[in-house]
């Protein structure tokens, strides 16, 4: 009998709800298992299990806190070949980055494990004679997880490894596609936390909406815009916190001082990892016409090169997207773009492979314009898009020409054209020779404008999503 993939509520599973196939998409004919989804009472007594488990968690010993989310990212990284196979399995990626995710989130947990004892006051002296003022931080209360399907458990760990550390409890609603990674890791934090600290709650959208709407003290949700706008508005209503990270549109300005070869390189680990279904991805590749074409020659033979395959075969570069509506959302921007005036160099139609998947293959098209709505819209897939440009000047102002703005790359030898890009690039990150992606988990990670909504994750500055801060006086008479 196929697992079914429940709830997890104040300590205990339940596998009661609709159920729904959690479908290979590597193998449509492989049942990875069944999505048991929760009920709204279910998620309100998940919020009550966390609600009453807060107050001893955040008293928990320093050191005893650091121990559990220690060990929690431990586990992960000794199972990471089996956890990394589950992933894969049920997202598509290629088993070498569904391992090396599981390895990732378990070195948050090992950051956030060290955090717990990194946190230190502040004092400061009154304008009042003799009063003595202390400026502290304690924990928000519960926190309101929704994470996405293409990272479910690294973007899980970012978010739980700082709630944790500072002494909030968790209701987690990961992404129904990805439910049995939730379920794992839900075994995991279960064996390593007291009960009611973790609470997983599984479905589709309308758990989402009632976790968001429910009494929950912080919302943290990684999605589309469209979803998260619904998510903070209804956070509001209980004046919740609210973090939102959305949409991109990253680009990459590849300059005429450039090395061509870094450049292609960058820009197919940009475009193309993940099978570009990552918020990071670089789906806009803004090159100057000094070396446009030998440009996107070498680019187009790098992506033909790239082995589309089963997520768990050897030597797969890029696994399936995660489903058909994802890949049928994708040919429809594929089509798009031709209709656009776009030219395509490569790829633009579905791969048949010795399973049936949701298999595409590297997509890349030029003579592309930044009104086309290919080049402004998130595809989120493995698709990107060229324009040409005559100046630096011409590249900065396109690439921020666009409603997100949360990682911009700039390929150039030139000091000067990297400082000032640096500067005036309206992103969260940019970067210098290097992908949009790949970003380290110990510094700040948000964007601007429609990207982002909120404080920022990961770091010690997660603190200012998962802590309040209070302000003491002390007259010693």
């Amino acid at each position: 009998m196929d697992q079914i993939f429940g709830q997890l509520i104040d300590g205990e599973w339940e596998s009661s709800g609709e159920q729904i196939p959690n479908i290979n998409p590597s193998d449509v004919t492989d049942t990875v298992g069944h999505l048991a989804s929760a009920t709204e009472a279910q998620v309100e007594d998940a919020i009550s299990a966390a609600r009453a488990a807060q107050p001893a968690w955040e008293d928990v010993k320093l050191e005893d806190k650091q121990n559990m989310l220690f060990n929690i990212g431990q586990e992960l990284m000794d199972r990471a070949d089996e956890i990394g196979t589950i992933l894969s399995r049920e997202e598509g990626k290629p088993f070498a980055e569904g391992r090396g995710e599981t390895m990732f989130a378990g070195k948050f947990y090992k950051y956030y494990a060290a955090e717990c004892l990194r946190q230190i006051g502040e004092s400061a002296a009154s304008v009042r004679p003799g009063i003595h003022i202390d400026v502290t931080r304690e924990a928000v209360g519960v926190a309101g997880l929704i994470t996405p399907w293409n990272f479910p458990i690294a973007i899980a760990a970012w978010k739980m490894g700082p709630a944790l550390a500072y002494g909030n409890t968790i209701v987690l609603k990961p992404s129904e596609v990805t439910p049995a990674t939730a379920h794992i890791l839900g075994e995991v934090l279960n064996k390593h936390l007291p009960k009611g600290v973790f609470n997983l709650v599984q479905g589709g959208g309308k758990v989402g909406a009632a976790l968001s709407s429910g009494k929950v003290d912080a919302v943290s949700f990684t999605g589309s815009v469209s979803t998260g706008r619904k998510i903070a508005a209804a956070a509001i209503q209980n004046m919740a916190r609210i973090q939102c990270e959305m949409g991109s549109k990253n680009p990459i300005v590849v300059m005429d001082d450039a090395d061509i070869d870094l450049a292609v390189s960058s820009c197919l680990h940009g475009a193309f990892g993940a099978s570009g279904q990552k918020c990071t991805a670089s789906s806009r590749l803004i090159v100057h016409k000094d070396i446009h074409d030998e440009f996107v020659e070498k680019l187009t033979q790098g992506a033909k090169a790239k082995r589309v395959g089963h997520a768990l075969e050897d030597g797969t570069e890029l696994g399936p997207v995660v489903s058909e509506s994802q890949m049928n959302k994708i040919l429809s921007y594929m089509a798009l773009a031709k209709e656009e005036g776009g030219e395509l160099v490569t790829g633009g139609e579905r791969v048949q492979k010795n399973t049936e998947g949701y298999y595409l293959p590297p997509t890349i098209y030029t003579n592309t314009t930044n009104d086309m709505r290919v080049n402004q819209e998130e595809i989120f897939g493995p698709m990107t898009c060229i324009q040409k440009v005559d100046s630096y000047e011409e590249g900065l102002a396109m690439a921020n020409d666009t409603e997100f703005g949360l990682s911009a790359s700039i390929m150039t030898q030139s000091l000067k054209r990297a400082t000032h890009f640096k500067r005036y690039a309206r992103f969260g990150a940019t970067l210098v020779n290097l992908p949009t992606a790949g970003l380290d988990y110990h510094v700040p990670f948000g964007g601007r404008n429609s990207s982002s909504y909120g404080p920022r994750e990961q770091g010690e500055h997660a603190k200012d999503f998962y802590t309040i801060m209070k302000t003491s006086y002390t007259n010693p008479g």
